[in-house]
């Protein structure tokens, strides 16, 4: 953890894919705490900005995302989470977030 550089409010945005077919699922904002409750866990957890909670993945959905590997980039400013994902990841009903093409 002390690689990791967190921003000046104590987060790190985390890109999430999925582990057999390298999908990338989301990207969420992590936390210290988050973080750490991720590695204990081995589900996702993250951090909203906009509820200034933690809150895990799937907690309500039933849409969990088991954590297969972590990795952070060459500057320890962005992480990359390797899950299998139950159901789909995006809140909109789609297994990506990333379902919107630009034209």
């Amino acid at each position: 953890m002390e690689s990791l550089q967190f921003d000046h409010r104590g987060l790190i945005p985390a890109i999430i894919q999925d582990r057999k077919s390298n999908q990338v699922l989301m990207m969420a904002w992590m936390s210290k705490e988050s973080l750490i409750l991720t590695c204990i866990s081995g589900f996702t957890w993250f951090y909203s900005r906009s509820r200034r909670e933690l809150w895990k993945k799937g907690e309500t959905s039933g849409h969990t995302q088991r954590v297969e590997e972590m990795h952070y980039d060459c500057d320890g400013d962005t992480l990359l989470i390797k899950v299998d994902q139950q159901g789909v990841a995006c809140h909109e009903g789609i297994f990506s977030c990333f379902h919107n093409r630009i034209k």
